[in-house]
């Protein structure tokens, strides 16, 4: 079996465009789905994807830790996001191939499933275009994230903290006070709260006074308090506060998780099977965590096929707590794909049987949705006094 032909499929989602990647083989009717979104990067992915076909084209699509150092070893220079999101598509798609012609899911490629099923999290209204709830009116964000929990959901993320500077005002930090109070009081304790600080804060100190302002609600994490790459700094958050942390959705390497779990910076990690090499450099990542106590919680707020690579991930991963998903996110979200494993049940996926990764994209309905220039909330991201801040 060879590779004959890759391929990319990108579908305009608002905020962002979805970047699925097609991985073509000799075999009649055989290819396999990957996914490599990366927000507002859509046009580098898919020509990355296309200085990687060399590597590829040929070759045996069996041998995927063979392809993968192909793909990284031969590029010479460091890949970065870009590069490494288009390998994560690419590889994604390597198993899915695998899977299907053994007639077999790829969680049992992985070493077989772990559980039975995989606990999800959502966002405020399913993530939602259009249908978010400012912080300001702390009546109408609760009533937000009752009819959120009412969809079947056990757990939600939230952003209670605004943009942010090297201080952290007390207004400002005692209406996140107010409002985190607010929605625990709604929710009640069965509900489990995390909130994402985006790394918006950009001291140790400002971070810290937010998430004591939180703390009393007790999340099940606090979610980039600062900007990460600084891993002494985190772990001297970490130390400073009484909420577990979690990071990981920017870090791309096993070398930087190894750092993260060296210092227990965090207790629980966010990789991103989009950007870190996919299954391959998941599992990596995930056993460094285990090896140091800690919960991998992956990070996926993108399209269909990632839900289902994360699943697959989920299902194997025996030190996996909690998956993020975004399903709401567009109308179109499910239109596009021809088979779909995602289906929520009392807050859970389940383990899916189909071979491969259980999904396939309809590719006549995708070319509904074609690449345009996306929504890019972050233009807003301003302090007060105009100075440019972490979105």
């Amino acid at each position: 079996m060879k590779i004959t032909a890759i391929e990319t499929v990108v579908v305009n989602a608002i905020h962002r465009n979805w970047i699925f990647v097609k991985v073509v083989t000799d075999q009649p009717g055989l290819h396999g789905w990957g996914e490599a979104t990366l927000e507002w990067k859509t046009r580098a992915v898919t020509a990355t994807v296309e200085d990687l076909k060399p590597f590829l084209i040929g070759e045996d699509p069996a041998r995927i830790e063979h392809l993968v150092r192909r793909m990284t070893h031969f590029s010479f220079w460091p890949l970065g996001a870009i590069g490494l999101s288009a390998v994560s598509g690419i590889e994604q798609a390597l198993w899915d191939i695998k899977g299907k012609a053994l007639g077999v899911p790829v969680w049992q490629l992985l070493g077989g499933r772990v559980r039975d099923k995989v606990r999800v999290y959502t966002h405020l209204r399913r993530a939602k275009i259009g249908a978010q709830v400012g912080t300001e009116d702390i009546s109408a964000f609760c009533d937000a994230v009752q009819e959120t929990v009412e969809m079947g959901y056990a757990a939600v993320k939230l952003g209670f903290v605004p943009y942010s500077g090297y201080d952290a005002p007390l207004p400002t930090v005692c209406h996140v006070e107010k409002l985190a109070a607010a929605v625990r009081e709604r929710v009640g304790d069965g509900v489990d709260i995390m909130t994402d600080f985006h790394g918006r804060p950009q001291s140790i100190d400002a971070a810290k006074a937010y998430i004591d302002a939180i703390a009393p609600i007790r999340p099940l994490f606090v979610e980039e308090p600062i900007q990460p790459g600084n891993t002494p700094a985190m772990a001297d958050l970490a130390r400073r506060v009484e909420c577990p942390l979690a990071t990981g959705e920017r870090l791309f390497t096993p070398r930087e998780f190894a750092e993260v779990a060296e210092t227990r910076a965090v207790a629980y990690i966010q990789p991103d099977l989009a950007h870190c090499v996919g299954f391959s450099g998941g599992r990596r990542i995930a056993a460094i965590a285990e090896a140091a106590g800690m919960g991998v919680c992956p990070h996926n707020p993108m399209g269909p096929v990632a839900g289902a690579v994360a699943l697959q991930f989920d299902v194997a991963t025996p030190n996996f707590v909690i998956q993020e998903e975004a399903v709401g996110l567009v109308p179109w979200f499910r239109d596009i794909c021809s088979a779909y494993p995602l289906d929520l049940v009392d807050g859970f996926w389940r383990a899916p049987e189909a071979p491969g990764l259980g999904i396939e994209i309809d590719e006549a309905a995708a070319a509904r949705y074609p690449f345009e220039q996306e929504i890019i909330p972050a233009m807003e991201a301003a302090l007060p006094d105009g100075t440019v801040a972490h979105w």
